[in-house]
């Protein structure tokens, strides 16, 4: 016990008041442990101003993220300065790892000052970890799915510490209350106590100097100056970054079921480019490279035990951090030029931009739904009834190798497509993809009228679908049209069959729709023999039905600049 006592009096410093002379005099190679607290500062003071706006649920997490970069007042400003302020903890405590080694200040009897901030370090990486999922968009949300399955491979604890953090069977509620208590409350406690403990046990032990020390200069003003344009510069080059970007943007709503090509934070990066040239052994090496560096880091004041604090003495140890160093940097390279490099992987990274940008767009003027922000984009026009759609009719309507009938679009039931129909209804674009083209005897055979008398029989045609923009003059000499050269074959009666075409009442109105995708194999419409398309009155319901019938109704007076300003589902 004794001479555990003396070691760690020893280690510590206990009992010697703080050093007020710098050996070696002042230099900016000593402001980066001040840097680093002021960093730290500065992050509790952005994160508080967040947390002010912050819901950490499942359903408003991305909303109030959303608000806070699109809505709130500097919002986009601080949050970017707390993200960039992270990854600038991370440079700056590399910067003063890479100082302290060189400077040969992990030597007895500084052993625990240089451990301890060691796990600093560790900690920082798993504050920026706990925050990137607190964004619940697909980026934060996919990238925390990739690093817990890493997590989970560890031996022994993995299980436990996944369990530990998803709080359930899946991603949900707990899982982000947890990570938000890991982020606000656990970490900042354990890294604001260690950090006191760091510096203080560093000032007890004063700085080793980088060059000889025969010369000394007060702490007070020399080095404090210093210190203070350190931060200054510090904080001008994160205003400026974060400004010049435009913030740190957000990516859609997390979608378990929408497939995201996660990428994990900058820092992590060298990581992720291991793992890819690993292959199958991809978790191995993913927990045996920080091991590997963690574990030369922490053994590197036991193995370099001598007194020598010459660079030239230490060249084997120093030699080997710079290749460590080397190599992370090389691989993080790596990873962003594959990365620029994939063209597939920009076409995918274009596409999940586009969908991101519209969810911000869809948040600001129409507001996220209280039942989670992926429903975000129900609220665009008659989104639910399009999605059916897409479902239920694009497949055999619009898309171009599989449609089997009628081509739907923009337009469809307007005059001038009733009057392409007349002029060819077995036209690849109405029924020349169905068996009606085939069968001589019950395709409709194109209108032999010409115009002016054809535009008063489609003005008839067009006004069954109850637009209000008919002309009365052109619709009275259609009516007497029709008698004469339509009235054989179709009914302009409601509920009456033609006697072998279908009921034209009504036509490409509402409720003809929602009739005819109940069941188009009825008399008054196609007629069994005749329909190739399925009934839906079972499989949907009465308003599923009318919501897809309103949608027909509005694509006859849209454009395809109409449809395309809906936006993609």
């Amino acid at each position: 016990m004794s001479k555990l006592s003396t070691y760690l009096r020893e280690r510590t410093g206990a009992g010697r008041p703080p050093a007020l002379m710098i050996d070696g005099g002042a230099s900016f190679a000593y402001v980066f442990g001040s840097v680093l607290v002021f960093l730290l500062a500065l992050e509790t003071l952005t994160g508080l101003a967040l947390a002010a706006f912050y819901a950490p649920t499942s359903t408003d997490a991305w909303a109030s993220v959303a608000y806070i970069e699109d809505q709130s007042a500097w919002g986009w400003l601080v949050r970017g300065v707390h993200h960039h302020g992270g990854g600038a903890i991370v440079v700056v405590a590399g910067l003063h790892l890479v100082q302290t080694a060189v400077a040969g200040a992990y030597k007895k009897p500084r052993e625990l000052v240089w451990w301890l901030g060691l796990l600093l370090l560790v900690l920082a990486l798993a504050w920026a970890v706990s925050g990137y999922v607190l964004r619940w968009d697909q980026a934060g949300y996919w990238a925390n799915r990739v690093e817990l399955g890493i997590t989970a491979g560890t031996p022994v604890v993995g299980d436990a510490v996944r369990d530990l953090a998803l709080g359930g069977n899946d991603y949900g509620n707990l899982t982000l209350t947890r990570f938000y208590a890991l982020h606000v409350v656990v970490l900042p406690l354990l890294v604001g106590g260690l950090t006191y403990l760091h510096v203080k046990m560093a000032r007890r032990h004063g700085t080793t100097p980088m060059r000889g020390a025969a010369t000394a200069a007060p702490r007070w003003p020399d080095q404090s100056l210093r210190d203070t344009v350190a931060m200054a510069l510090t904080l001008a080059i994160l205003l400026g970054y974060v400004a010049s970007t435009g913030g740190i943007g957000l990516a859609a709503p997390a979608d378990p079921s929408a497939a995201y090509d996660a990428r994990p934070l900058w820092y992590f990066r060298w990581l992720f480019e291991l793992r890819e040239l690993a292959g199958s052994a991809e978790k191995i090496v993913a927990l045996a490279a920080p091991a590997v560096l963690g574990g030369f880091l922490v053994a590197l004041p036991l193995v370099d035990r001598s007194s020598a604090r010459q660079t030239g003495s230490r060249l084997p140890w120093l030699g080997a951090l710079a290749g460590m160093l080397a190599l992370i940097g090389g691989l993080t390279a790596a990873s962003f030029a594959h990365d620029n490099s994939d063209p597939e992987l920009a076409k995918r990274v274009a596409k999940a931009s586009e969908r991101a940008d519209r969810a911000r767009m869809l948040a600001r003027t129409n507001g996220v739904p209280s039942t989670g922000a992926l429903d975000v984009f129900a609220t665009t026009p008659m989104y639910k009834a399009r999605a059916i759609y897409a479902q239920k009719c694009k497949g055999c309507h619009e898309e171009p190798k599989e449609r089997k009938g009628p081509l739907i679009g923009p337009g469809h039931g307007s005059r001038s497509w009733l009057k392409a129909f007349l002029a060819d209804p077995s036209g690849d674009a109405f029924w020349g993809r169905t068996k009606l083209s085939k069968d001589k005897d019950a395709a409709m055979k194109a209108v032999e009228i010409k115009s002016p008398e054809l535009d008063d029989l489609v003005e008839l045609l067009y006004a069954e679908t109850g637009a209000s923009d008919v002309d009365r003059t052109r619709l009275d000499r259609g009516i007497k049209i029709f008698e004469s050269a339509c009235s054989d074959c179709h009914s302009r009666d409601e509920g009456v069959p033609g006697t072998s075409a279908p009921d034209l009442a009504g036509l490409h109105s509402r409720d003809f729709y929602t009739s005819f995708i109940g069941n188009p194999k009825k008399s008054i419409h196609m007629g069994s023999d005749k329909s190739e398309m399925p009934r839906f009155d079972k499989e949907l319901t009465i308003v599923e039905r009318d919501a897809i019938a309103q949608y027909l109704v509005w694509l006859r007076t849209a454009t395809k600049a109409d449809l395309e300003a809906l936006g993609p589902l």
